[in-house]
């Protein structure tokens, strides 16, 4: 059984999945970044790990993969989601906005990079084709690992996306010079390849918004994660058929959906899919690790991976205090973007291909790959410490694209009564909304409103709460108000969080959970009833208005003892 079973792609993926479970949980308890640790179970369960061992040890055989050509549809599929992902972050509109400092500071460190690493590979004696490939595969710097660690909103996270943007767009041409063999074969698919992109991108801007319309009306989450996957696989064969490769489709794909109002909504449905697909990837990454190489080779190996490592870090340090940013920027950009990249691996895999480097380049490099991925997360908190020494007065500057708004939750007839009260004050804001139907008439009406659903992932990060200057929950879902409560609270602890209750109860809860007010509906709705009731019949406005207010107070310190609260609630108040 256990060799009918090795033989299978099902041992294949229990062994890879398996070994992902592992890994999480365990680094996670350890508190140590899962990509050292995918990295690491990837060579111990692959072909050059335990899989050595499986002849004279057989019993090991259910736990490795002995055959390294069978981990590549994993790594295949890793590197597409991945791709996908990066293109959702490249939209248009934020490569036009950041344009001078994508061209200007990433275009700069990638011709600095690749130039140098060109010379010193030449020198090495290398052909000219090769020392050229290298070089541009080693300027490129993991977005998937840089990213979460930086953000996108501290200086050190700026600088690094206008880099790493730049070094994504370069990936198109690159692959597209190594996939086209001759002159004929790189006129035939340049004709194709335009065509077929600028089909999708008219596709892209035609249907995709149709087709992700629907499927946000159905509020089913495996339908818009089912469609999102649809419109990355057809745009991958479409690249894949006239030879610009699978990865080109997937990058579009991501950029056509970036351009929609669908894209923070595709960005959390995916992520979990997503961030196994990177795990995937990671560990074959260390499964393509030959052991007995590193120990063979150690000393050039990682002589060659400190090297890479100090002529990044040193360009990039240059390039930004050339540009004129802070000392401790310079310094924790340039060390967190010292790596070489997933990038790079797709690189020299089509490279390898294309015969422009031998095995023997794309297995060494590959391992030097590897041994920097593993150590970015290192690197990272090594350019944090750093940056805090040379640099100790630098402010964390952060101020994204919902600095100072009003975050409005939920577009009903609550959420658009508050809209409207902000509007006659003159107080930006940004409501968001599930219901694609309701974000398209608040839209036509000149409000500011965007597709999201609140209830899935990350709500602080996904719509910038850290910035806002208030939260505003009008949702008629008690339990998710609660919820959503608490976690604001925990993130943002001075954020005002104003949240529609349910009732008396309800109210408390959300005073417990951190809101700074709860407004319960039955309450409300009873004053205001006594108030039209009071002046209809006589009573003078004034004191109808004082006795109001004075309820108002008497009810919600009556919420706030039945609560068990430690303090009566203030209108207005802030914590």
């Amino acid at each position: 059984m256990a060799g009918e079973l090795g033989g299978s792609g099902l041992h294949d993926a229990l062994v890879i999945l398996g070994a992902a479970g592992v890994v999480i949980p365990a680094f996670a308890r350890l508190r140590v970044s899962p990509v050292i640790g995918f990295i690491l179970v990837g060579a111990l369960v692959g072909p050059s790990g335990l899989g050595a061992l499986v002849v004279g040890h057989p019993w090991l055989e259910p736990l490795t993969i002995t055959d390294a050509a069978r981990i590549d549809p994993f790594a295949e599929f890793g590197i597409l989601l991945l791709l996908f992902a990066i293109g959702l972050e490249l939209s248009f509109r934020r490569l036009w906005a950041m344009k001078r400092s994508v061209l200007g500071l990433g275009g700069g460190q990638m011709l600095a990079t690749a130039t140098l690493v060109f010379a010193a590979v030449l020198m090495l004696g290398a052909s000219p084709l090769s020392a050229a490939v290298l070089g541009l595969a080693l300027a490129m710097s993991s977005t998937a690992l840089v990213m979460p660690i930086a953000g996108t909103t501290s200086p050190t996270g700026k600088a690094a996306l206008a880099m790493l943007l730049f070094q994504d767009l370069m990936l198109v041409p690159i692959l597209f010079w190594l996939d086209a063999k001759g002159s004929d074969a790189l006129l035939s698919v340049a004709l194709g390849g335009v065509a077929v992109v600028a089909g999708l991108l008219v596709a892209g801007r035609l249907l995709l918004p149709v087709l992700f319309a629907q499927a946000a009306r159905t509020k089913n989450p495996e339908l818009f994660l089912a469609t999102a996957l649809l419109v990355v696989m057809l745009s991958s064969l479409a690249t894949g058929a006239v030879g610009l490769g699978a990865v080109m489709g997937a990058l579009i794909a991501g950029l056509l959906i970036a351009e929609t109002d669908y894209r923070a909504e595709v960005e959390v449905i995916t992520a979990p899919l997503r961030g196994l697909a990177l795990g995937i990837f990671l560990i074959t990454v260390g499964m393509r690790l030959d052991l007995g190489a590193l120990l063979a080779e150690w000393p050039a190996l990682l002589g060659a991976t400190a090297l890479v490592l100090a002529a990044k870090s040193l360009i990039i340090y240059a390039l930004l205090r050339w540009r004129g940013t802070r000392s401790g920027t310079a310094v924790e950009t340039g060390l967190l973007m010292a790596s070489p990249s997933e990038l790079t691996l797709i690189v020299l895999g089509s490279a390898l291909a294309a015969g422009a480097i031998s095995g023997d380049q794309a297995g060494f490099w590959t391992i030097v790959t590897a041994l920097g991925l593993t150590l970015t997360p290192v690197l990272a908190v090594l350019g944090r410490r750093l940056s805090r020494r040379v640099d100790p007065d630098a402010l964390s500057s952060r101020g994204g694209d919902t600095a100072g708004l009003t975050i409005v939750f939920g577009f009903g007839r609550i959420g658009r009564l508050v809209a409207e009260m902000l509007e006659t004050h003159d107080r930006p804001y940004l409501a968001v909304d599930g219901d694609i139907d309701c974000v398209a008439e608040a839209r036509e009406g000149g409000r500011r409103v965007i597709f999201g659903d609140v209830a899935r992932g990350d709500a602080v990060e996904r719509f910038g709460l850290r910035d806002a200057a208030a939260v505003v929950l009008t949702m008629d879902d008690p339990v998710l108000t609660v919820r959503l409560t608490k976690a604001i609270h925990e993130e943002c602890p001075g954020l005002t969080i104003v949240a529609r209750a349910r009732d008396t109860t309800h109210a408390a809860q959300l005073y417990n959970a951190g809101a700074t007010d709860a407004v319960p509906e039955t309450m409300e709705g009873s004053l205001q009833m006594s108030e039209a009731l009071l002046v209809d019949i006589g009573v003078a406005m004034g004191p109808v208005i004082a006795s109001i207010h004075e309820k108002r107070s008497e009810l919600r310190a009556r919420i706030w003892q039945e609560g068990e609260l430690a303090e009566e609630p203030a209108l207005g108040r802030r914590r």
